[in-house]
């Protein structure tokens, strides 16, 4: 049995599409686009018209991204910044959405990813270079390390 070909969808509708299932950066947009074989004049009028109609916004998108990165996962904020340059936003805007104090937030989410990964007593430089290879700073891998390590002294 012959399948009955469709036409294929605007760039507009197919950008529309994508964007329905999730937030989209222009330079990721442009590029599913463009592996769909839609010209660069087609791509280009769609991310215009996009913008124009608040369809996708960089800026506003990587922030909630970022946002949401940060309260529910247990990446680091080195992780979840080549995250976002992984899906196309650029690294000064990603960069800009790191809080000015995040240490206290590093501590936490290091801690919370040793207590995950560990359940039994392990050597503090294991947990230290467990911590540096996701991404989190010396600083807060130490001080998350002896904090569970205090925990493990005292019982918990």
């Amino acid at each position: 049995m012959n399948k009955k070909q469709l036409p294929k969808p605007s760039a507009k509708a197919k950008a529309v599409e994508l964007l329905s299932r999730s937030d989209q950066s222009v330079r990721r947009l442009s590029d599913k686009l463009a592996r769909r074989q839609y010209s660069q004049e087609e791509i280009q009028e769609t991310v215009d018209w996009l913008k124009e109609k608040h369809y996708i916004d960089d800026a506003a998108g990587c922030k909630r991204r970022f946002e949401y990165l940060l309260e529910s996962s247990s990446y680091s904020v080195k992780q979840i910044c080549a995250k976002l340059m992984q899906q196309g936003y650029p690294s000064d805007l990603v960069h800009s959405c790191v809080p000015e104090d995040i240490y206290e937030v590093e501590i936490d989410k290091a801690t919370k990813v040793l207590r995950r990964k560990y359940k039994n007593s392990v050597p503090f430089q294991k947990m230290m270079q467990y911590l540096y290879s996701k991404g989190f700073c010396y600083d807060a891998a130490r001080d998350a390390a002896e904090e569970c390590k205090s925990e493990e002294e005292e019982g918990y």
